[in-house]
């Protein structure tokens, strides 16, 4: 069985348009917080510790990619569901379910990496094997 995180998240009247609907761009931002949530959760070190452990200063999304099935809007409180569907080399693939209740509300699939800085180059960053060690605690 895969590893899923689930947390509850209360949309904001800051998070919707004058129309109150929350802002398609926030459901982005919380499947960010859902990605880390899930790496916590799932044992692994924040990421000031993983860079001196691991040389690892995170998990950038390279590909994002968003259905939205109903609308949410002030007051509502959602739950993102996460689990990685897919691993690859240096890269994985992240769902995220954003539902109200029962209602599903969006879809969230992003690929993201391991990343570090590179040597020459503390503001640019690679690509980096994923530590086995962290992907069985997320399996």
């Amino acid at each position: 069985m895969t590893r899923s995180n689930s947390f509850e998240l209360h949309v904001e009247f800051g998070d919707c348009d004058p129309a109150q609907i929350a802002y398609f761009p926030n459901f982005f931002r919380w499947a960010d917080a859902a990605s880390r949530r899930f790496f916590e959760k799932s044992g692994l070190p924040n990421w000031r510790d993983a860079k001196q452990s691991h040389g690892i200063i995170g998990t950038p999304c390279v590909s994002a990619q968003a259905r939205f099935i109903a609308p949410a809007t002030y007051g509502d409180v959602l739950q993102i569901e996460s689990h990685i569907t897919e691993w690859r080399e240096k890269s994985f693939v992240f769902q995220h379910m954003i539902r109200r209740g029962r209602q599903e509300i969006a879809e969230i699939k992003e690929v993201r990496v391991f990343a570090s800085e590179t040597q020459d180059n503390a503001k640019k960053i690679r690509a980096v094997s994923v530590p086995p060690e962290w992907r069985a605690l997320c399996k």
